[in-house]
């Protein structure tokens, strides 16, 4: 019974196959009365013949009588392969370029309404290799000389590879051939199309295309440079897809184009390369074998200058941690089940990195640390920035594991923040204050001022300064006064003329009082000496209100009423430290200079100062001594002297040493000797004694005892050239009559008199004008010509 139920089966056929048999053969009689005219000998002939397949196929559209679109695609199959397949394919090679694009529309009509594409992959790859590689890709142009239509190619081919999947894997060699010409196609449309093909061939054949993949990189490569961005994005989004299913192999040919990519001028091509990157940080295969040269790329996209791109690396970053942490899991169990809370001084203790983020850093620092500090001294400001802030990102990472590569980061941190661009410094100031953070004073000390010591510097300065401002106050506390005394050293705080390391060497003094607060008090003579050496060899390059600003910071921190408070509270030390040196010092000696702005600035303080003040004057002061130094200091205490009651006599005991300042001062300065200098250096003591006698500090019985001591060295004065000194002699003298209550001796008004009348250099006589020699000569020359005009005549 059985064997009579199938014979009667076979023998009566299924309905819906002799529908799609029926609607075959119909096409099948369709088509056989077009396909001759393709093989036309005119062009209009062959383009009507393909204009005609289009309207039959767009029209006809088959549909199986049950509405199967599988149905209907098996019909069409038969035709297809066996019609019009082999005709399409020839027509390719057609001399009229609309003859050819007709045959390329067609050719994705039938592959996408075929019920196996895949069958059409032995005829349709090596014709397309025929049009768009040719026999020598690398030496002659594609044989399709038209753009559109390369293009129209590849997307056939496109359309195959989506449509065959892996059945693609033996015609593998041509389609490869393909777009490694296609990949460097003069026409950007054919190039972003080829992308995206070689993209979705290696995933659709990941058992065979890492034989094939390297040959591809070549071409990518070539294409990441190209002028239009999107060109570059597609390129590098197939480069990644490549590798990824690829071979690992390529990676290191790939990773320098990439790394340029980060400095383009689209945000687009940036985020691309964060997106490829982050991808094969999370899938490649191989990628523990690359994580040291993968991981920089990343993290250089933290600080993109765009805010999505900054914030989708990050995202991408982190999965990365969680996924190496996931892997790693046994290795870090310690870390996981004890793991403490984020340092107490840590920056940004909400944003910590994961464990495992931090873990992937530390583990791999010593391999990209050499880079960076090659890099980030390179002649090209891009590479300097990106490298700047990649190494600051890594020490935000690395935490307390910065230690062991504390040396090195140093060095490369003293190079760089000497940098012109001020992107490079701002980095590095802060990779300096995440050091600070991390890493104990007991070690960074010891390496910063070794190298301070050896050779101090601006950028070696703004180090230290960023180092301590990044320090917590408790660990910086049992150092604070080292510090300050290792900056008045005289070999740091002296070691340059340029308004810049002055600069720095104020911002040192700036981070150790806004850090120590109140524990930099034990230590504010030696910091008050820097203030003071700062404002004495750069106060007129300008520095001069940021010392002050300094000023008032470390009088807050010592709880005093502003700077001459300060300089109350230290000025016998800086005195006492000043003293150890005077006797060397000349008009440019920093010592000098300092003891100027002790003298400036100290206000009140100096009447406490007495003792520590008049014997330094009284020896820098003497004859032997250098003249502008002289000069300067007789101008500085000729205002002293006019606010002597603030100043000199705050505490009246201005009176105790008047007799050393007019005995061991004024009357050495007063003797006459030749010269044009000691001239200038009698008018600044008359003048210094003019402040003393008007200032209204000295009773009538003191201005008698200077009367007595110096009159005859300010009747000596009368003669001189200076009009200016003979005017402020005459004003002395004026004081010294009045104040001797109305008495005069005749024997003192008889010497006083005579000097007075013949008051002017040489007894008052004029000395005669000297002609100019020039003016004379001319003179003579118009006499002697004048003689020649009248003997003529």
């Amino acid at each position: 019974m059985a064997a009579l139920v199938a014979t009667e089966a076979a023998a009566s056929p299924d309905p819906a196959e002799a529908a799609e048999t029926a609607e075959a053969a119909e096409l099948s009689r369709v088509l056989s009365r077009m396909l001759p005219g393709l093989e036309a000998d005119s062009k209009l002939g062959r383009r009507r013949a393909l204009e005609a397949l289009q309207r039959t196929l767009e029209a006809a559209r088959p549909e199986a009588p049950d509405g199967d679109p599988a149905a209907a695609a098996a019909a069409f199959q038969g035709p297809w392969a066996r019609l019009l397949l082999p005709r399409l394919l020839r027509c390719l090679a057609d001399p009229a370029e609309g003859c050819r694009a007709l045959a390329v529309h067609l050719l994705d009509l039938g592959l996408r309404r075929a019920a196996r594409p895949r069958d059409a992959l032995p005829r349709l790859l090596p014709a397309l290799a025929a049009r768009l590689a040719g026999p020598e890709p690398a030496r002659r142009p594609p044989p399709e000389v038209c753009e559109e239509l390369r293009l129209a190619l590849v997307q056939l081919l496109h359309l195959a590879v989506r449509l065959s999947g892996a059945a693609l894997a033996p015609h593998l060699d041509d389609a490869v051939r393909v777009l490694r010409c296609t990949l460097l196609d003069p026409f950007a449309a054919v190039r972003r199309e080829s992308c995206e093909c070689a993209a979705d061939l290696a995933r659709a054949t990941p058992d065979h295309f890492h034989m094939q993949s390297e040959s591809l990189i070549g071409p990518l490569m070539q294409s990441i440079s190209h002028q239009h961005w999107k060109v570059r994005v597609a390129v590098i989004e197939a480069t990644g897809t490549v590798i990824q299913f690829g071979s690992g192999k390529s990676v290191d040919d790939v990773l320098p184009h990439f790394a340029q990519r980060l400095f383009d001028d689209v945000p687009q091509v940036r985020q691309a390369v964060a997106r490829v990157v982050g991808g094969w940080l999370l899938h490649l295969r191989d990628r523990y074998s690359f994580l040291h040269k993968l991981i920089p790329l990343l993290l250089s996209s933290l600080d993109d200058e765009i805010p999505e791109i900054a914030c989708e690396a990050a995202g991408l970053w982190e999965q990365v941690g969680l996924r190496w942490q996931m892997e790693n899991e046994e290795d870090l169990k310690d870390k996981l089940d004890f793991a403490g809370p984020p340092p107490a001084h840590h920056p940004s203790p909400g944003s910590r990195p994961g464990l495992g983020c931090r873990e992937l850093v530390f583990r791999n620092l010593s391999k990209i640390l050499p880079a960076i500090c090659h890099d980030i001294t390179d002649w090209v400001v891009a590479t300097r920035v990106k490298s700047a802030q990649l190494l600051a990102v890594l020490l935000l990472h690395a935490e307390g594991h910065i230690t062991q590569h504390l040396e090195p980061v140093l060095r490369t941190l003293l190079h760089a923040c000497a940098d012109e661009e001020k992107a490079v410094v701002r980095s590095c100031t802060r990779s300096a204050e995440l050091i600070g953070t991390f890493v104990s004073p007991e070690v960074f000390l010891k390496l910063i001022l070794s190298m301070l010591r050896k050779s101090p510097s601006p950028s070696g300065l703004l180090v230290f300064a960023s180092v301590i401002r990044g320090c917590p106050r408790e660990a910086l506390r049992p150092h604070v006064k080292v510090i300050a005394m290792e900056l008045a050293h005289a070999h740091i705080c002296q070691g340059s003329e340029n308004r810049l390391y002055g600069e720095r060497l104020l911002q040192c003094v700036q981070a150790v009082v806004s850090v120590s607060r109140e524990d930099c008090r034990g230590a504010g003579v030696p910091l008050m000496e820097v203030l003071v050496t700062v404002l004495a060899l750069w106060g007129p390059a300008g520095l001069g209100a940021k010392v002050q600003e300094a000023l008032a910071e470390l009088a807050a921190v010592e709880s005093v009423d502003g700077s001459q408070d300060l300089f109350r509270a230290h000025v016998g030390a800086l005195l006492e430290r000043l003293a150890a040196s005077h006797r060397d010092w000349t008009g440019r000696s920093t010592g000098f200079l300092q003891f100027d702005v002790v003298l400036a600035h100290s206000g009140p303080a100096l009447g406490e100062a007495l003792p520590q003040l008049v014997p330094i004057l009284r020896s820098c002061l003497q004859p032997a001594r250098d003249p502008p130094m002289r000069l300067k200091l007789f101008s500085t205490l000729s205002g002293l002297l006019l606010g002597a009651r603030e100043t000199v006599d705050s505490q009246g005991q201005f009176h105790g040493y008047l007799d050393t300042l007019i005995k061991d001062i004024f009357v050495p300065n007063l003797q006459w000797h030749a010269g044009r200098t000691a001239a200038a250096i009698r008018t600044a003591a008359v003048s210094c004694l003019w402040a003393l006698v008007s200032s209204g500090v000295l009773s009538d019985e003191q201005i008698q005892e200077v009367q007595e001591m110096l009159m005859p060295q300010i009747l000596t004065t009368l003669e001189e050239d200076s009009q200016m000194t003979r005017l402020i002699s005459c004003r002395i003298i004026n004081v010294f009559l009045k104040t001797s209550d109305g008495v005069i001796d005749a024997d003192k008004f008889i010497k006083i008199y005579p000097a007075g009348a013949t008051s002017g250099p040489k007894g008052g006589k004029k000395q005669p004008l000297k002609q100019p020699r020039r003016q004379t000569r001319k003179t003579r020359l118009a006499g002697r010509n004048r003689s020649r005009r009248n003997w003529r005549s």
